[in-house]
């Protein structure tokens, strides 16, 4: 507790974002556009390589964040990558780690270690990216939640990612 109190916080666990793929994404250049994710978690930003000409991208980059807890909003911006002006941007999700966080304290509660077990439905609403309803399963050792999110302030397109929480003393 003292290291605590010292202002020197224990890291709790690894959340791991996954960007899976793109679809539909916005056209920005002529025919199609060179589209990259930017992941920002808390002040902590990360970003996915550039996929050129594509409206489809299929990324499967995964990031990871070394932090206390899950908790807050994962933001994902998507912008079309320009050589000699500023990058376009392809409209933003986000989503939300409360549930995550929620399911982390119910494997504790229930002392799973081993198996695979669906721990908490996450609803799609007008209040949240989701595209569609998904859930918070345990499996080998790590809380996973995959979604498929709507972005928002663009014509169209859908992301597709994981969120793996792996607690530090996951026992």
């Amino acid at each position: 507790m003292e290291e605590e109190e010292a202002g020197v916080r224990e890291r709790r666990g690894v959340l791991k974002v996954v960007v899976a793929s793109g679809t539909n994404l916005a056209v920005r250049d002529f025919t199609s556009s060179d589209p990259y994710v930017v992941v920002r978690l808390a002040a902590m930003n990360k970003k996915t390589k550039v996929i050129n000409s594509c409206l489809n991208p299929v990324w499967n980059e995964e990031m990871s964040f070394s932090i206390e807890e899950p908790a807050g909003v994962i933001k994902f911006e998507v912008f079309d990558w320009d050589r000699f002006k500023y990058d376009d941007k392809m409209g933003h999700a986000f989503l939300e780690l409360q549930p995550v966080a929620a399911a982390a304290k119910l494997r504790r509660a229930l002392r799973l270690t081993t198996g695979e077990t669906k721990l908490r439905k996450v609803a799609a609403s007008v209040d949240n990216c989701l595209m569609c309803d998904s859930f918070v399963t345990y499996a080998d050792g790590e809380i996973l939640l995959d979604a498929r999110l709507r972005l928002r302030d663009v014509e169209s397109g859908e992301l597709f990612v994981t969120v793996k929480w792996i607690e530090a003393n996951a026992k």
